[in-house]
């Protein structure tokens, strides 16, 4: 077996999300039905967003969930914070310099946790 490859969030809205994340990742998934949609990232991970409502077991979500996103320094985490602030993207947390790095947080339509970070040296 190999490492986890699949990252499954759980979505009120897969054509929402869609439309979601096809602007934040600048591509076009590789799977797509009212139910679920399908993207390929760079890392070779995949994200599924999974309707919510059609998910079998039924899931419940009793912690949160964070999509992390490494950039290469802190004026890189700036940009892109700029840059998702223009495009509407709510922010849960304001760049920040943590123990881990340089930071901020936004969130997507279901309020998972998108964070950018530059890890520290």
């Amino acid at each position: 077996m190999t490492g986890p490859n699949f990252l499954l969030l759980y979505v009120d809205s897969p054509a929402k999300s869609r439309t979601f994340y096809e602007a934040l990742l600048e591509r076009a998934p590789v799977e797509a039905s009212p139910n679920f949609v399908m993207f390929a990232l760079d890392s070779g991970v995949m994200l599924g967003l999974w309707s919510r409502h059609e998910v079998e077991p039924p899931a419940t979500a009793p912690g949160g969930v964070e999509l992390a996103f490494a950039v290469a320094g802190d004026a890189a985490v700036d940009a892109t914070f700029a840059d998702w602030s223009a495009r509407g993207l709510a922010i849960a947390q304001a760049p920040a310099t943590l123990d881990f790095g340089h930071t901020f947080v936004a969130l997507d339509p279901d309020g998972h946790r998108l964070r950018v970070f530059a890890p520290g040296a």
